[in-house]
């Protein structure tokens, strides 16, 4: 294994074996806290949608029936949901439907509102009759011109955290998987895709059927509806895209096959028979987003040169860290999004190189430090408690990143080899299965830790998940490339050298996030001048570094790069990209004018959790 981290932490996890011993006494980690769903008593097992979607409404109207595992003696069923029409509910049993009783309690604004269906003693099944609200904060409807060929309107649907209760009334916790089935009508001339089994070769007759066999939890539901076309790109893998974007789709991500294969290698057969991607508009607000068989990708990625594909290796591994073994609750989200970083870097090392994957990783860190520096201690912690709080506030990259650098620490302990075996065998333990970091410490406390018991400990684990900030002594990442570009960024500072005579003919977008992100807070207008000159920063096409530098001139009020800043806030709605903007937009008088203004332009066309996100940062 090639040396890249500056700290071989195998003997950190050297002593005792006491449990997490720092967590709230009244908090239950086997709960979720985000779902008023009763699962213990009736657990929805598969349901079945038939819907419409209407453009002119923005509505989904239809049905959902949902089939029931009854615990002896449960005579209600209690599903989430969330501003939604209800039009009526009916039980049924072998076939026969009748009316039910429901009531609906009160309505909170994080969680939505419970719904409590009462049944009768042979019920095994339940039909609602429902429409979406035309704000549900699940789905998002585009005007032509907000697409990318801007001729016919768009739908995506985005589920996660909790979201899914507001287009279909359903048990909303990551700790119920179902099986689904749907029958969506849409439009003549648009296609509907899903999270399920697609048939690109499906006429566009406005009628399309879908069945997902595998179980999943409620939050990888998904559904879009636009002017869609296919294209394979392997033998599993292919592109759902609007046709003016789909070619360089196609291109830039024509080695998914071969991300696929590098996973299966070592940690099993992939379970979910395709993998397809779908690129969506540019006002999706994440990056991607796992949908197993279909992941949703936002078009920020596509950069003519690869190099943001590791977003797609990062939803790809999601196909075993995430979706094949998820977490039980959102406040164990470390387990899908920490096991999955790890897994993306792996990745990108077996796809593309060490070099690249070091360098990846570096980047990595550096935005874990500095999340960590924005945050509460209380958050900076792997399992944070999100009592009362919106599940989206736990997305950063302490989940991710640090989650990462402790399963990464695991590996270095034990050896690749040993570890590669053991995340194998733990999802093939755990497949198809929703656990808690509980689960997680109870399973490796048996496995690894019982095989290496003078190289891993439960004591270290606990400091890791339980304790704020990132564990002295925890793994450092290095890249030699890197290196390099401290000796170019010190010697340009230093005015030893002209931005003219810096060699950047084979910088990757790596190099230059790691160039520009460790400049100096403060530089002068002459300085950025000599680097956009030299480079032409500002007209970028590459989303990663154009935000990087437009980060730098709303520090310097560069005032060159303004207009390129609207633009940037005007054309996309990716979270990861906007939102740290707007935030250094609103530190000055000046920035926060422009912050205004320009949202006033930009805010229709954001997702609704990226407009939650930014208006909590205009109230702070």
């Amino acid at each position: 294994m090639p040396r890249i981290y500056s700290v071989i932490a195998a003997l950190l996890f050297l002593g005792s074996s006491s449990w997490l011993g720092g967590a709230e006494a009244s908090l239950d980690g086997s709960r979720d806290y985000h779902s008023y769903a009763n699962p213990g008593e009736v657990r929805v097992t598969h349901l079945d949608l038939n819907l419409t979607v209407n453009f002119d409404k923005h509505q989904l109207i239809g049905s959902v029936v949902h089939q029931l595992e009854r615990q002896p003696g449960s005579s209600k069923l209690v599903l989430d949901t969330r501003d939604l029409q209800i039009a009526s509910v009916e039980q049924g049993h072998e076939g026969s439907w009748t009316s039910a009783e429901y009531q609906m309690g009160q309505p909170h604004a994080a969680l939505g509102t419970p719904m409590t269906i009462t049944l009768n003693s042979d019920a095994s099944a339940v039909r609602i009759n429902y429409a979406s609200d035309p704000g549900a904060s699940g789905l998002d409807w585009l005007a032509p011109e907000q697409t990318t060929g801007k001729q016919n309107p768009f739908l995506y649907t985005q589920a996660q955290a909790i979201h899914a209760r507001s287009f279909i009334p359903l048990q909303d916790s990551p700790a119920v998987r179902v099986t689904y089935g749907a029958t969506i009508y849409t439009p003549q001339h648009m296609r509907a895709v899903m999270s399920a089994a697609n048939n690109p070769n499906a006429p566009k007759n406005g009628v399309y059927s879908f069945h997902m066999p595998q179980p999943i939890p409620s939050y990888l539901i998904a559904l879009a509806v636009g002017d869609l076309e296919f294209q394979a790109m392997g033998e599993r893998t292919g592109i759902y895209a609007e046709n003016a974007i789909l070619a360089a789709a196609v291109k830039e991500f024509e080695d998914t096959e071969s991300m696929l294969e590098a996973v299966e290698r070592r940690y099993g057969d992939y379970a979910w028979d395709r993998y397809d991607l779908l690129i969506l508009p540019p006002s999706f607000p994440w990056g991607g987003m796992e949908n197993p068989r279909l992941s949703f990708i936002t078009p920020t990625v596509i950069a003519g040169d690869k190099s943001l594909v590791s977003l797609i290796a990062h939803e790809l591994a999601h196909s075993w860290s995430g979706n094949t073994v998820t977490n039980a609750t959102w406040r164990d989200m470390w387990l899908n999004e920490g096991f999955t970083t790890y897994l993306t870097y792996r990745i990108m090392e077996d796809v593309y190189g060490v070099d690249r994957s070091n360098m990846e990783r570096v980047l990595g860190y550096q935005a874990l430090q500095r999340d960590i520096a924005a945050k509460d201690p209380a958050d900076q912690r792997l399992n944070p408690d999100l009592r009362g709080r919106d599940p989206d506030d736990g997305f950063s990259d302490i989940p991710y990143e640090k989650g990462a650098l402790l399963v990464t620490e695991m590996e270095l302990a034990v050896g690749r080899k040993e570890f590669d075996e053991f995340l194998r065998q733990y999802f093939a333990h755990f497949a198809f299965q929703s656990i808690t970091t509980q689960d997680f410490l109870d399973y490796i406390e048996a496995t690894l830790v019982r095989e290496h018991p003078q190289k891993l400990s439960m004591a270290r684990l606990a400091q890791w998940i339980e304790k704020p900030g990132i564990p002295a002594g925890a793994p450092v990442p290095e890249s030699d490339v890197f290196t390099a570009i401290d000796k170019v960024r010190a010697a340009w500072l230093g005015a030893e050298i002209a931005a003219d005579d810096i060699q950047t003919r084979s910088w990757t977008v790596h190099e230059w996030r790691y160039f520009l992100n460790n400049l100096p807070q403060r530089l002068s207008s002459s300085r950025l001048l000599d680097l956009d000159h030299a480079f032409t920063l500002t007209e970028s096409s590459n989303s990663e570094i154009l935000h990087s530098w437009l980060l730098i001139a709303i520090r310097n009020d560069y005032q060159r790069a303004w207009p390129a800043l609207e633009e940037y806030l005007t054309s996309i709605g990716r979270r990861k990209l906007i939102v740290p903007l707007y935030k250094a937009l609103l530190e000055t008088d000046k920035g926060t004018a422009t912050a205004i203004s320009v949202y006033a332009k930009a805010g229709s066309g954001y997702h609704v959790v990226a407009r939650n996100t930014i208006s909590k940062l205009f109230k702070q």
